[in-house]
């Protein structure tokens, strides 16, 4: 019995080996063709992310395996080359990504107010140099064993956090190439804060700007101009609601004031996504329109989760920002997105903690013998 079962298994990998090429190309198949039915169906879910991701691996052991078949030395070479070359831009990426943290910080001080939000870049570069002083100076290698426990559980954490935010920049970049489709009946521009109470800032124009941009190319296509819909409340320290100002700064810029509705109860981007359906669904008489919602581009992902959580049948267009405005924005746009699922992550962090934490118990008691760091 034991050795029929042997022999089935030999056969088994056999049958792998010898189809290497076969069984990955239909993995690397089923994965695309799940991924693109999942992102056309609906893009803004964090788990096309993770598809793609899946699709991108059998994808490279796909070519591999097919270039290795292919018994080519030129091809062979010139993908080892390839893979060694990735393999160091990864290495030299997170080895060195302090300098571009800190080279970021610089201009975001510069340029911009220090308030805590705009200093993530300075406190993140501050934080990997001082990781690196410590591992230079072999701090790590002389830690107690419950100790060296501990860094390993927060070294699995960080490890999952890094895989979540990967996940949410893959998210943030295939959503911004979600098919335009220039036949919408109403552009919903978010709000932003005003400067001084009652100007448009550069941030929220170029919002503006994108959603006429967009009505004038669905207009030149030959279909009908769609009304802006303004959405935003007026602050604490604002002379008019952001919506109004918006309306005033797109009438400058030519938009027909008659194509312009305003939404100017909402205080954050869910309300945006809420009210902003409610002015549409009033205006046009049922939920059957069509619409895009326009933010900047750092944005766009988090802006279309809170669209989902409203029932708005939208994608959104992302306006363009400044280079070194991003990695901030983009930062508090993932720490946006981990919150909004903050259960789930913290089950999991919650279940890599403990098991950690009891490997430096078992240390403490001289089990040694039980831990696995």
């Amino acid at each position: 019995m034991q050795s029929q079962l042997m022999q089935s298994l030999h056969q088994f990998f056999n049958f792998i080996v010898h189809n290497q090429v076969t069984i990955t190309s239909l993995i690397m198949f089923v994965f695309f063709i799940l991924f693109l039915l999942s992102w056309l169906i609906e893009p803004r879910r964090l788990i096309n992310g993770l598809i793609f991701t899946i699709f991108g691996i059998s994808f490279l052991v796909w070519s591999a395996i097919l270039i290795i078949s292919q018994h080519n030395p030129l091809l062979t070479t010139s993908f080892s080359f390839l893979a060694l070359a990735i393999l160091f831009g990864i290495f030299f990426l997170v080895t060195f990504s302090w300098i571009f943290f800190l080279w970021n910080a610089y201009f975001v001080w510069k340029y911009e107010s220090h308030s805590l939000p705009n200093l993530l870049t300075l406190i993140i570069g501050l934080f990997l140099v001082g990781l690196w002083t410590l591992n230079r100076l072999g701090i790590f290698h002389r830690l107690p064993d419950w100790l060296h426990s501990l860094v390993a559980g927060a070294t699995f954490i960080a490890f999952y956090l890094l895989f979540v935010m990967y996940n949410f920049l893959l998210n943030l970049v295939l959503y911004q190439i979600v098919p335009r489709r220039y036949k919408q009946d109403y552009l919903i521009v978010l709000g932003a804060g005003l400067i001084e109470g009652k100007k448009v800032s550069r941030l929220l124009g170029a919002r503006i700007d994108r959603a006429i941009a967009f009505s004038n190319k669905q207009y030149d296509k030959g279909h009908k101009r769609p009304k802006l819909i303004m959405s935003g409340g007026q602050g604490k320290d604002e002379d008019l609601s952001e919506a109004a100002a918006m309306k005033d700064y797109a009438v400058k810029h030519g938009y027909d004031p008659n194509l312009i509705l305003l939404e100017d109860k909402s205080t954050n981007t869910y309300q945006n996504m809420l009210y902003s359906k409610k002015v549409a669904v009033n205006d046009w008489g049922n939920s059957k329109f069509k619409a895009k919602f326009f933010t900047n581009n750092y944005h766009l992902f988090r802006a279309g989760l809170y669209a989902k959580m409203a029932h708005l049948k939208a994608n959104g267009v992302g306006a363009t920002t400044r280079f070194y405005f991003l990695p901030n924005a983009t930062i508090r746009e993932f720490a946006g997105v981990f919150i909004m699922h903050k259960k789930r992550h913290f089950v999991i962090i919650g279940l890599i903690a403990i098991l950690f934490i009891i490997q430096a118990i078992f240390a403490v008691l001289g089990w040694g013998k039980y831990i696995i760091a």
